[in-house]
Order: C-alpha cells, then structure tokens, then sequence
C-alpha cells in the first residue's frame, strides 16, 4: 500500500536538465544559472530581473485533476442510455412521457391495457418465471418483491436466486397492486428488467400504435445523478474509484460528488484526421437535489486524487533542474538579492493550484525565487 501511494504522489513529473535550465509554467520563466560558490559550499546566484520570492509553505496539500463535465442522469456501463424492448404483442394503451420517474414494481407501459412492470435487475427478461426456477432473473424479483413491500425479508430472501411460493405469493400481490391477471407466475412479456427505478427520455411509440415483440420501444436513464467528465487518456493512472470530487454548477454553487465508476479509453476520429484519446470518469453527486432540474448541464469539476496532511509547499515553478539530475529550488540568502541553490525531491503535485510538495534542506517561511508574472 505503501509502495502505492508514492507511485501516485510521484506520477506527475517533468523533466529539466543542463546548467541552465528553463521552467515554463502560466507564462513565467525561470532561469537557473550556476553561479560563484557561497559560504555554505551551494552554488550561489543572484535573482534576476523579472522574479519575485514567494514564502515556503506548510499544512495540507492535495493532489486535484480539473476537468469541466456534463451534468445529467446515470445511465449504463458505457455511458449510453437503457433500451427498453417490448416483449408483448397487442396495442399499445399507455406509454410515459419524455421525464417521467418509474419506481421499481410500478408499471412501465401497458398493451392491451394489461401492465408491464418493472423489475429492477441487471439480467435481461428472456424466460416465462415460475415456482422452482432459479436464476439471476429471479434474485431481481425476489429482490424487488422485498424492496417493493410485497414480500418481508422474514418470508423471501431478497438475495435468493430460488423462486419459491413465497415469491409466487409476493408476485400476487405486486400483479393485484398494478391491475395485472393474478397469476403467481412472470410470463414472458409482462415485465422489464432494468437496473432502475428509471428516468425516461425518448420514446419511439404512441398510444394505439402495434406493439411488436422484441423492438425497442423508448430509451431510460437511472433516476442518479451523474457527472460524465472526459479526461485525457494519459491522465488515466492518476483518477481511482471512490476519488472525492468537488462540482461547480452553472450558478456557481459548489455541491461534492464520489467518483463511482470509469470506463475506458475511447479514440475518437477528428476532422482534421488527428485522433483524440479519452478516458470517461462518471461522477455520482452526493447532494442530488443541488442539482434541481438541470439536465445535459455544463459544470466543472475538480477531483482530489491523493493528499498528504503535512508538507513543505512551493508554487511549481519554483522547481529548476540541476546539471546532474534532479531538482532544486533557489531560496534567497539575505540581502543584495542573493540567492542559493537547495537541492530538493519533489513529492505530491497540486496541478490545479500549481504547488508542488518538497522535502530538502528548507523551512516554512523560507523565501523561494518565482517568475513574477
């Protein structure tokens, strides 16, 4: 673990070499050159024209990927929304509006009056269900019977892949509740299976028109909300799975979000022939009513990939190459503008915020050399 954790605070470098050495960083410059030796045997140097000195800090520092993202609902694996096929035939009698919530257990669409429920779960409807069969199918029935109130966990096992009377009798009461024939039994077509509850989008039939088996009939999202950020591809090391993350909406309202789920790297074919390497990272909002009704919303958002609770803090473009390798730091050594060398080891990056944390020869409140712009 260990071993890990330096990897991460040490996987953002840049490389700087030569007796002269050149940091560009927000339009500054700063230039390192080996001057006449000081009392302390350090390579002494005078700052130059164009510098300022900014003090070496201590406390906290975290490591931040900043990224702007679109707000909106959950959806699959891959960032697309649900599909949702049709398994009944008849005509169509009720089908939801663009928007609509539907909790699972609740009817999703009717054909020929006669509901079609959904049952939240990730195995798609593919069989008639009845007492003694078992499946990943069934662990969702059984699973929504319990969640739903129909059934109790004293009397269904809500994680039971086993369709037993006691689910035939909670199914009863779920068909009894939404106006389906009271059979005990899940025949093909009378049910959905989709991770939910949902949020519908688009829908591709209307009322009275026929309903054909096995075509999709409208699109649905979860009822989460999720930030989608499209990182670049060689930042895909430095983002893990359950990162905090912090989310400005369009008003400037900040509200905070886990990193719950990221895909993978995607190229994409630009105009110009030149290719585009994304990673997507899906951000889950903690807060979901901060985000009222924005749907497809631009926002930003800053992910906290690692930190560290004590460090010695200088702006980023304090750091200078040495000749032999390695980095340095020019820190002033009193008056007249004289400055000296320290060689310093670079730890955890703050990328949004320019900092970088140093271990090396220094003290809080010790003076570093910086472009003054």
């Amino acid at each position: 673990m260990a071993a890990e954790t330096t990897a991460r605070r040490r996987r953002r470098r840049f490389a700087l070499g030569g007796a002269a050495a050149l940091v560009v960083a927000g339009g500054g410059v700063v230039l390192a050159v080996t001057g006449v030796s000081g009392d302390d045997g350090k390579a002494a140097t005078t700052a130059g024209a164009g510098t300022s000195l900014a003090a070496v800090q201590e406390g906290p520092l975290s490591s931040q990927v900043s990224q702007s993202g679109t707000l909106s609902y959950s959806a699959g694996a891959d960032g697309s929304p649900y599909s949702v096929v049709n398994r009944a035939s008849g005509t169509y009698t009720w089908v939801p509006a663009a928007g609509t919530q539907i909790d699972c257990g609740e009817t999703l669409y009717k054909v020929d009056q006669k509901p079609v429920i959904l049952i939240c779960g990730g195995t798609p409807a593919y069989r008639d269900l009845a007492v003694s069969d078992r499946g990943k199918d069934v662990r969702a029935l059984n699973k929504t019977l319990v969640n739903e109130g129909y059934a109790g966990k004293s009397e269904l096992d809500p994680g039971s892949d086993y369709f037993g009377w006691e689910t035939a009798e909670g199914l009863e009461k779920l068909q009894d509740k939404r106006g389906a024939d009271v059979t005990g039994r899940l025949d093909l077509g009378r049910a959905v299976f989709l991770p939910g509850p949902l949020r519908i989008g688009k829908v591709m039939v209307e009322n009275g028109t026929g309903a054909g088996s096995g075509r999709p009939i409208m699109e649905a999202s979860s009822d989460r909300r999720e930030v989608t950020v499209k990182l670049d591809a060689s930042q895909q090391s430095e983002v893990r799975k359950g990162d905090r993350a912090q989310i400005t909406l369009p008003d400037n309202r900040i509200t905070s979000g886990v990193v719950r789920r990221i895909g993978t790297v995607v190229t994409s074919s630009r105009k110009d022939a030149s290719e585009s390497a994304t990673l997507p990272v899906y951000v889950t909002l903690e807060h979901p009513k901060d985000a009222g009704t924005l749907e497809q919303a631009p926002v930003q958002v800053q992910i906290t990939t690692d930190g560290v609770e004590h460090a010695l803090i200088v702006p980023v473009t304090a750091l200078i190459g040495q000749a032999g390798g390695g980095y340095a730091v020019e820190v002033a050594a009193g008056a007249g503008g004289r400055t000296r060398i320290v060689p310093v080891t670079p730890g955890l990056f703050d990328d949004a915020n320019g900092r970088v944390q140093v271990s090396g020869a220094l003290t809080a409140g010790d003076r570093v050399v910086v472009p003054s712009t």
